[in-house]
């Protein structure tokens, strides 16, 4: 992935992206000019599940896939992601390991936001920080809604099934 000195993010593009909505024009340069830009080519894995995992990232531009391993160890995916979304914003909430692997589909553009950036902001400025911690939560929240409906969805399928018995379609 490549990661030189050149690869910088305007705060103009900090402020369209969700994660950042709310904060100042001063807190937007300040985090313009302290986080890094990645450059992933596509097919590139940006990270593994089971990886030591201490930042999460912003896809600015380019397309990831979410992959997921079940017991069996097939890959599925799980999701996509497109310009604004993030990931990896688990291993700032709860310091575990990767628990998928993300890939590029496409050359992409990825802003890094390690768990020490997030402390020099909680240090920079407190209400920043806040609100970036509750922009994290706010999508973690709609993520486990939408999961818990296709996990309702996949056990109504599931009985529906088993209560039709052999032979129903």
């Amino acid at each position: 992935m490549s990661n030189t000195p050149s690869d910088t993010i305007s705060p103009a593009e900090l402020r369209s992206i969700g994660l950042f909505g709310a904060l100042s024009d001063e807190v937007l340069t300040h985090l313009a000019g302290t986080l890094s830009v990645q450059k992933p080519e596509s097919g590139e894995v940006v990270f593994r599940e089971g990886d030591d995992a201490n930042a999460m990232f912003v896809v600015v531009g380019g397309e990831m896939e979410v992959l997921k391993k079940s017991k069996r160890g097939t890959e599925a995916r799980v999701a996509l992601l497109g310009p604004g979304d993030w990931f990896g914003e688990m291993s700032i909430v709860d310091i575990q390991p990767r628990s998928a692997t993300v890939r590029a589909l496409a050359p992409s553009r990825l802003l890094r936001v390690s768990a020490a950036d997030l402390d020099a902001l909680y240090r920079y400025d407190l209400r920043s920080y806040s609100l970036i911690v509750l922009n994290l939560a706010r999508e973690l929240s709609r993520r486990l809604r939408v999961a818990d409906g296709i996990l309702a969805d996949l056990i109504s399928n599931v009985l529906d099934h088993y209560l039709a018995g052999p032979g129903a379609s």
